[in-house]
């Protein structure tokens, strides 16, 4: 049976797979439009196989919201020239549609959903058939609240969803919080909020740089005392190229290694160990101050914080929850 064009067009409408492919598929298939489409989803799903070991780091991210539910989904592929091409965007906003519609509290209860027949990632094994590239959903967030938000960044790489404790807040609020959220990456909602391991890690990093700090500024006095300048000692490389310049002799860069060796063991074993607890735990407020989200300085307005602005703009508003997808390194 011949193959028409009518046919190929035909083909490709119901599957969107080049002109080619769907030619081939019917030649293959001697005009059985089933059949032919059966091919072209079977490879989808080996390209999917081949492409399995390649790294999806491009891709689209959208958010949306429908009532009080708001979802993020991410999908990616391989490269930025397919991930802005329209049809894979309309991709990530059917499945972003069908978040929405269906409220799936998991990714692979969103990858499970019907449609027409066939599963979403079906639609996503297709669409590698289409492209040629690795394709896959690699993220999907949700939140249901009184009151939640969206917020897509240009681009379609960087999208947030926020929700609150209350009914009817203001929209710019909510919006305000959401784009906070994109621009300051926080890492919880306020410092209760914070995992024990990530507090008790930048406990022990701001413990370690405390005590190094004080054992520099004890060093750098002791060589000063000596008549010595400590920026032309401060590392061994330095010591050889300022000797190599003439401006410290072989004596007086013995004379500081030694100074330098014999204050840092003699203070690191007597650091005032209530000073070092109470210098990290100031480290560690700072940081709870930039990473807690009620916490930190409000963009649009640094003499208040997030905190400060939802009170002010209702009595008792805050933050319940909130999830961030980037697609690029923060």
């Amino acid at each position: 049976m011949a193959v028409t064009i009518e046919d190929i067009k035909k083909l490709r409408k119901l599957t969107s797979a080049g002109l080619s492919d769907c030619k081939n598929a019917l030649n293959e298939t001697n005009g059985d439009m089933e059949a032919a489409v059966e091919i072209l989803r079977k490879k989808g799903q080996a390209v999917a196989a081949k492409r399995e070991d390649r790294d999806a780091a491009e891709g689209c991210v959208l958010a949306d919201v429908k009532d009080n539910f708001a979802a993020i989904v991410a999908l990616n592929c391989e490269t930025d020239f397919v991930a802005k091409n329209q049809g894979f965007v309309d991709l990530t906003k059917l499945i972003l549609k069908l978040a929405l519609e269906n409220k799936p509290k998991t990714l692979d209860e969103l990858k499970a959903l019907p449609v027409d027949g066939r599963t979403l990632q079906d639609l996503v094994i297709e669409e590698a058939g289409k492209t040629g590239e690795k394709t896959e959903i690699s993220a999907y967030e949700c939140l249901e609240a009184p009151s939640v938000i969206s917020y897509n960044h240009l681009g379609n790489k960087l999208s947030t969803i926020v929700s609150f404790n209350q009914e009817g807040v203001d929209f710019q609020v909510m919006r305000d919080v959401a784009m906070q959220v994109a621009a300051m990456n926080p890492v919880a909602v306020n410092r209760e909020a914070v995992p024990q391991a990530t507090i008790d890690t930048e406990l022990k990093v701001a413990v370690e740089k405390t005590k190094e700090e004080q054992v520099k500024k004890a060093v750098e006095a002791a060589l000063k005392k000596a008549g010595i300048n400590p920026n032309l000692v401060d590392s061994e490389d330095h010591i050889e190229s300022n000797m190599a310049k003439g401006w410290l002799t072989q004596e007086e860069a013995d004379k500081a290694r030694v100074i330098a060796k014999e204050t840092a063991e003699a203070k690191a074993a007597n650091l005032p160990e209530q000073m070092i607890k109470n210098i990290a735990n100031g480290r560690l407020n700072k940081f709870f101050k930039e990473n807690c989200l009620v916490e930190q300085e409000f963009v649009k307005d640094e003499k208040i914080t997030i905190g400060q602005y939802l009170e002010k703009s209702g009595k008792g508003l805050t933050v319940v929850a909130f999830k961030r997808v980037n697609l690029n390194e923060d």
